[in-house]
């Protein structure tokens, strides 16, 4: 099983000169792989004779044209051009899969990075060694210092650099899940409510770093193109951005590792993202809160820690049934908070109410012969790929 530790550097002026040296060596590779992939691809729809492209024929032929086109890429380590072109190969599997859009040209100062193989770097304590660049102090050690070095990803997060490295340890899934029992959690933009009664606020930091943001970027826009001053102001920018996202990613590990941690079975529910963000006066909230990153660290924290998540469907109303005699309501406005049911008199509050569902439907989930988990119901979850019947109570391998 690989994991990855991203570790902050603290390159002096010359290690971070040449560290940016190496990212824009791989995004010009990738941009010249990408135009070359897209004549190819044209040459060999005109002829079919003409051979397809791929990233091995890419690399052998920038290997070629190298030392006499491109001589500043001698000066920095092959590894930078070399894994971007195979980086393209896989955004364009990816892309003919269905996965991922198609890949389009690298800007500058957006997303600059670059990678090294193993063999080619070294980790010491708090150091790391990359070829050519030379040795950088890390702001704190490998959490993993005997495991076996995969790669490392080295990128600039506004102007600050960090390293991915990614090592190869032992899949030590424990033998039982956490006996803490099931829990549902109901996402809000406001906060997440579990089956419980916890309530966590979400710490909404692109809201609160709202009023600083405006002034940077307003001092971003009245300087001059190409001059050091838009720079700084650029940079500014980026560092709020930055302290926001790291802010909203704390929260997230900090609720998603307590969660799997503590409880064997996790509910939550599918959210329509996409249809949500469409209403102007919440779609910042929306994406603030981080639905999608919230679920993506229980589903591989849960992996690790021998539990399971239990995922509702996109059309479940986890809001609208009652959790006390399971009747369901017909109309539920957003503004509405609480709300009786008319059939047992039962006054719900409507976060608690949906976490209290959610777990009572992760409770009635069953594992079918395929071993994927369905929850008793629901009908078209994207983590079934069997599939549910038409009725949505049986799969259809079983």
């Amino acid at each position: 099983m690989h994991k990855v530790h991203k570790i902050a550097l603290d390159p002096n002026d010359r290690q971070a000169t040449a560290l940016a040296r190496a990212a824009g060596c791989a995004r010009f590779a990738y941009n010249w792989a990408l135009a070359r992939w897209n004549e190819l691809y044209e040459a060999h729809k005109a002829d079919p004779s003409q051979p397809k492209p791929n990233q091995l024929a890419l690399r052998r032929e920038l290997n070629a044209i190298k030392r006499e086109r491109f001589p500043w890429m001698l000066d920095v380590t092959k590894c930078a051009p070399q894994e971007a072109v195979i980086n393209l190969g896989k955004a364009f599997a990816n892309f003919f899969a269905g996965r991922a859009k198609r890949p389009v040209f690298k800007k500058r100062g957006i997303h600059d990075s670059f990678k090294c193989s193993a063999g080619t770097f070294k980790v010491f304590e708090n150091r790391i060694q990359l070829p050519v660049i030379g040795t950088l102090r890390m702001r704190e050690p490998l959490r993993h210092p005997d495991a076996k070095l995969v790669s490392v990803t080295v990128s600039r997060t506004a102007d600050r650099w960090f390293a991915s490295i990614a090592v190869e340890v032992p899949n030590d899934a424990p033998a039982s899940p956490p006996d803490g029992g099931t829990i549902g959690v109901d996402a809000g933009t406001r906060e997440f409510v579990l089956s419980n009664g916890e309530r966590h606020e979400v710490p909404r930091a692109l809201r609160k770093a709202q009023r600083q943001l405006r002034r940077a970027q307003k001092a971003l826009s009245r300087r001059k193109r190409g001059s050091r001053n838009r720079e700084k102001a650029r940079r500014r920018v980026a560092r709020i951005h930055a302290r926001a996202a790291n802010v909203r990613a704390d929260w997230l590990h900090k609720l998603s590792d307590r969660l799997t941690k503590t409880f064997s079975i996790v509910g939550v529910e599918t959210l329509n993202v996409r249809g949500m963000v469409k209403n102007r006066h919440l779609s910042k909230s929306i994406m603030d809160a981080a639905f999608a990153e919230f679920r993506r660290q229980c589903d591989y924290k849960a992996a690790w820690r021998g539990g399971r998540i239990v995922v509702a469907g996109t059309f479940f109303p986890s809001s609208k049934i009652c959790s006390a005699c399971g009747a369901k309501t017909k109309r539920l406005p957003l503004g509405r908070r609480s709300w009786v049911c008319e059939s047992c008199g039962t006054r719900h509050d409507r976060d608690l109410n949906a976490a209290i569902n959610l777990e009572q439907l992760a409770v009635s989930s069953t594992v079918p012969a395929c071993g994927e988990f369905f929850a008793s119901g629901v009908s078209g979850s994207p983590d079934t790929p069997c599939g549910l019947d038409e009725a949505g109570t049986k799969h259809r391998c079983a």
